[in-house]
């Protein structure tokens, strides 16, 4: 018998020693708040820990875990807040709705269920400006700000919301008049919408392109900076006949040194004001792409060391279309490119034409011009870094679509030292075949314009109206350099590839106002690798033998002309 009291006091006394240290090991609310705080503190102060997302969701979790072991505790209501206060953060890494949706019902927990605490009105207030800046919903938002305001009558939030119920009034009755104003515009007749504005930027050149739903006459203008309005200096465009849609309403940021922001609105009843808010530009151009039609603005920042000065054209004269094929004539030798190359030709875009929805040419539905071209730029981009040390960058490695005016700019944006846009030709006569590469100028021959149409995919009118403007756009554009290397090109390409197969014709170098090598401020040339009309081409077309060939034979012509800069460099 007491061996058995013994064995029961001790199972006892071992049972009170356990359950003692459980609870002693149990942390508590302000222990858990605090190491939610280090979690937050360590990732906002990481740059990689910021971009993963699994990071951000680990420290909200250890507050929730906070707010529910102590639900009635002071830390609880820290807790909830701060895990809202991540939410919204985290959404502006993510651009999740829902981590939005999540960040407002942790703040609701907060303004609901402890009411009486300092930070209830904060809350509520933190959900108005979700629904005002983050979600764009003016009326969520007033009744949001409006609840601070009567649920918070001593809150210290109560004046915020005030400002913010006013100032939401004032926009609604604003847009309500500018609804009114466009549902006006919109039925009357011969008006033109503005759809929207899109850039792309680096600090020292930016191309903003207009939409619009078709073709509208614009003038435009530089105002210089006016200290005593504290207004910055703009470059502003009026679209006649035209309109602006409600997506575009508000300010578009910038801020890449060279402009702050572009903005539209209706600056009269037919005219729409598009401005951009300048920071420093040295340049600009203006100039308009049709089908659909669109305006696009070139803007360029100072450029360190020597500026050429910009090459005299003389004044556009109406050209007559030849018929037939005229080859253009052979490129003035004494090219001064030096100065600005040498021997510093070290990043080459390629750009393989078309992709996504737009198929370029096909045949039967089988072979598509948009999924060789990128195949031979895959092949291209390698020989290039192979043979001539260059670092070869592709506008595209994928089957998506990049519209023609974004091409050149990423051109631009990478500060490319020389540009080769990939492409495969087509005609209505079978047995036309052949090489032929371009570069910007006026369309020489009838062919030209038609090529130049098929891959702008405009009309054969519009290329007319482009040309009768190309002058002012070619001004600073490397015209020379462009023929040269055109030339340097297609002669690599017939050479190579009549090494290797038969009957390859040598169509020439030609020149065409095409809408990708516009703008470019580098030497650009498109290239014109074989008809798919042609059965002995499109053959030859699917066969990586020939494309392989057809890039040894662009590297060669890039390798001489590289060659031919150096030897101009130093006088050869």
């Amino acid at each position: 018998m007491n061996v058995w009291i013994f064995l029961i006091g001790l199972f006892l006394v071992s049972t009170l020693q356990g359950g003692a240290a459980s609870v002693a090991q149990t942390p508590s609310a302000k222990a858990l708040l605090a190491e939610a705080d280090r979690c937050a503190k360590a990732l906002y102060g990481s740059k990689d820990k910021v971009k993963y997302r699994h990071n951000w969701i680990s420290c909200v979790e250890a507050y929730r875990d906070a707010a529910g072991r102590y639900p009635d505790r002071d830390e609880a209501v820290y807790a909830f807040y701060r895990a809202a206060g991540m939410l919204e953060k985290l959404h502006g890494y993510s651009g999740r709705g829902q981590d939005l949706d999540d960040a407002v019902e942790l703040y609701r927990r907060v303004a609901n269920h402890y009411e009486k605490h300092r930070l209830a009105d904060d809350a509520q207030y933190r959900i108005g400006e979700i629904y005002f800046h983050k979600k764009d919903d003016l009326t969520q938002a007033y009744l949001e700000f409006l609840k601070v305001e009567l649920r918070y009558p001593q809150g210290d939030m109560k004046p915020k919301a005030q400002e913010m119920i006013d100032k939401i009034t004032t926009t609604i009755s604003r847009r309500e008049n500018q609804k009114e104003l466009k549902e006006a515009l919109s039925k009357a007749p011969g008006l033109t919408q503005v759809q929207q504005i899109r850039h792309w930027s680096t600090p020292n050149y930016t191309r903003v392109v207009i939409d619009l739903e078709r073709a509208v006459p614009f003038q435009s203008n530089l105002l210089e900076e006016n200290k005593d309005h504290k207004k910055p200096r703009r470059l502003y465009l009026d679209l006649k006949g035209a309109y602006v849609s409600s997506g575009i309403e508000s300010p578009i940021p910038i801020r890449d040194g060279l402009l702050r922001s572009a903005r539209a609105a209706q600056y009269a009843k037919d005219t729409v004001r598009v401005v951009l808010d300048i920071d420093h530009i040295d340049t600009f151009k203006i100039f308009p792409l049709h089908d659909p039609f669109r305006i696009v603005i070139d803007v360029r920042g100072a450029e360190a060391g020597i500026k050429e000065p910009p090459r005299k054209v003389a004044a556009a004269e109406p050209r007559r279309t030849r018929k037939g094929v005229r080859k253009a004539d052979e490129p003035d030798a004494s090219v001064s490119l030096a100065r600005q190359l040498g021997l510093n030709v070290r990043r080459i875009v390629i750009d393989p034409g078309h992709g996504g929805k737009d198929p370029g040419t096909y045949f039967d539905g089988g072979i598509r011009e948009k999924n060789v071209v990128l195949m031979l730029a895959q092949i291209l981009a390698r020989k290039v870094e192979e043979k001539l040390g260059c670092e070869a960058v592709l506008t595209r490695d994928k089957d998506v679509f990049i519209p023609l005016e974004r091409r050149t700019a990423f051109a631009n944006m990478q500060k490319a030292d020389l540009f080769i846009s990939l492409h495969i030709n087509a005609h209505k006569q079978a047995d036309v075949h052949g090489l032929e590469t371009y570069y910007l100028n006026m369309a020489t021959d009838e062919r030209a314009v038609l090529v130049a149409a098929r891959e702008n995919a405009t009309s054969e009118k519009n290329i007319s109206d482009l040309q009768s403007i190309l002058n002012d756009l070619m001004l600073n554009t490397k015209i020379s350099e462009s023929s040269k290397l055109a030339h340097e090109v297609q002669r690599g390409m017939v050479s190579r590839l009549g090494k290797r197969f038969t009957d390859v014709k040598d169509l020439g170098v030609k020149q065409a106002p095409f809408y990708v090598l516009i703008g470019a401020e580098m030497p650009a040339i498109l290239v014109e690798t074989g008809f798919i009309t042609n059965p002995t081409e499109r053959k030859r077309l699917q066969t990586k033998s020939y494309l392989e060939a057809l890039a040894e034979g662009i590297v060669e012509g890039m390798e001489n002309y590289i060659r031919s800069i150096s030897l101009t460099a130093m006088g050869g």
